[in-house]
């Protein structure tokens, strides 16, 4: 493809140097606008690592210290973390899983793009892979010098997806590969196809609550202490670039490129964390400042989602779903708290849940954020009407619940509904149903 797009190129380039039949040529050739040739970027590939890899593009090998000390096996409990893996996860004996999966096996993906919003437009000028080696992190990049060189461009990066490996990336589900598999349809070529995990949204879930925002720059910075000191803004890509273009500026693209590095190592050293806090939740919430509420909860949808999909949680890993639980509600976590409740429940400990419920109804109603003491008080109501066979009761908290504002329009129909036959059958002095 490339071989044909620069056959191409240089035919066009050939015609335009041809002067046109009834046009009078400048007599000043100083006065003719130069015709659009490959810069020269010898500069630049004598400043920096970068050599030839294609036509109009480049490529540099670099290897750097993994950030985070870690085992080299990956928890069986990441996927609970990462449900992308959850493929990986493989169940053994009863009461027992695995992770059929390991640190060689993933490659760490990003792209610097001349847009942040996506489109047919847009061009990724900059890919960077990276993977665990025996040394550290070695972390291959493409230039791409100017837009006749894309289709070299595009098969020197598709050319580290062979072997099949698991993609990693930070959103790059939404956009990366996005904008990956639309560049290869616009030259002609066939999309890689690979397995992807993407931690943007398990970071949401940790840290949304915590920091100011979960962009991956913050997370590096205010929970690994990583130092992005005099790192540019990855939101200046595409302006340096076209300024590349333009002027033959190399020093702020190679900025760029250094960016794109530390992304990389980046993206290792959050996904080196998520395999801490799967692997030791309990002491990695203070350690990582996890919001203890979500990842408690995370970890109960895990344990849920499994029993569906009829994986098995081990001992341990229930042992620590449920400690998560209790430390989260000792921690204030309404959410948390009604859970817990729910759950014992059903495991027939209804007097258990009952108190609890109670405890949660009971506590500070600035606490009790969105619909859970609404919640509580129409479980509590569930209770009372079916298990306890106390209408008047069920029918206080019915009550109590609908006085209660904000309440989503589907909940307060059902609410409505069960405070009508509560009604019904204290009117018809009914002992039960």
């Amino acid at each position: 493809m490339g071989q044909n797009l620069r056959a191409r190129l240089q035919r066009i380039r050939e015609t335009k140097k041809e002067p046109v039949i009834g046009i009078e040529s400048a007599s000043d050739e100083s006065q003719v606008p130069p015709v659009p040739e490959a810069q020269n970027h010898s500069q630049l590939i004598a400043n920096s690592s970068f050599f030839e890899a294609g036509f109009q593009t480049l490529k540099r090998t670099t290897l750097l210290d993994i950030p985070l000390a870690w085992a080299a096996a990956l928890p069986q409990t990441l996927p609970i973390l990462i449900p992308d893996l959850n493929p990986y996860r493989r169940k053994q004996n009863p009461g027992q899983a695995e992770l059929t999966l390991n640190p060689q096996d993933l490659l760490f993906f990003d792209l610097e793009t001349t847009g942040l919003s996506g489109g047919a437009g847009t061009v990724a000028f900059l890919a960077a892979f990276g993977r665990f080696v025996p040394a550290g992190l070695q972390i291959d990049q493409y230039l791409l010098l100017d837009y006749p060189g894309e289709g070299d461009f595009l098969e020197a990066a598709l050319a580290e997806f062979s072997p099949p490996r698991l993609i990693v990336s930070y959103n790059g589900k939404s956009f990366d590969s996005q904008i990956l598999k639309t560049r290869c349809l616009m030259n002609g070529m066939m999309p890689p196809v690979y397995a992807h995990a993407d931690l943007l949204h398990p970071a949401r879930r940790l840290w949304k609550r915590v920091l100011p925002d979960c962009s991956q720059a913050t997370i590096e910075t205010e929970i690994l202490g990583l130092d992005r000191t005099g790192d540019v803004p990855g939101a200046l890509a595409p302006e340096i670039w076209f300024n590349f273009l333009k002027n033959n500026d190399f020093a702020p693209l190679l900025e760029i490129c250094d960016h794109n590095l530390r992304d990389i190592r980046g993206l290792a050293a959050i996904f080196i964390s998520l395999c801490h806090i799967a692997a030791d939740p309990l002491s990695a919430i203070d350690t990582y400042r996890v919001d203890a509420e979500q990842l408690a909860l995370r970890w109960r949808d895990a344990w849920h989602s499994a029993l569906r999909r009829g994986n098995d949680f081990d001992d341990n890993e229930l042992r620590l779903g449920e400690a998560l639980l209790e430390l989260a509600v000792a921690r204030g976590g309404v959410r948390a708290a009604y859970v817990l409740a729910l759950d014992l429940i059903r495991e027939g400990k209804a007097d258990d849940g009952r108190k609890r419920l109670l405890v949660l109804i009971a506590g500070d109603s600035q606490a009790l954020a969105g619909e859970v003491k609404c919640l509580a008080l129409r479980q509590l109501a569930i209770d009372a009407e079916w298990r306890l066979r106390d209408h008047k009761t069920a029918l206080a908290y019915t009550e109590a619940a609908l006085a209660l504002e904000n309440i989503r329009e589907s909940l307060r129909h059902e609410l409505e509904t069960r405070r009508e036959r509560l009604l019904s059958k204290s009117n018809q002095g009914l002992g039960g149903e």
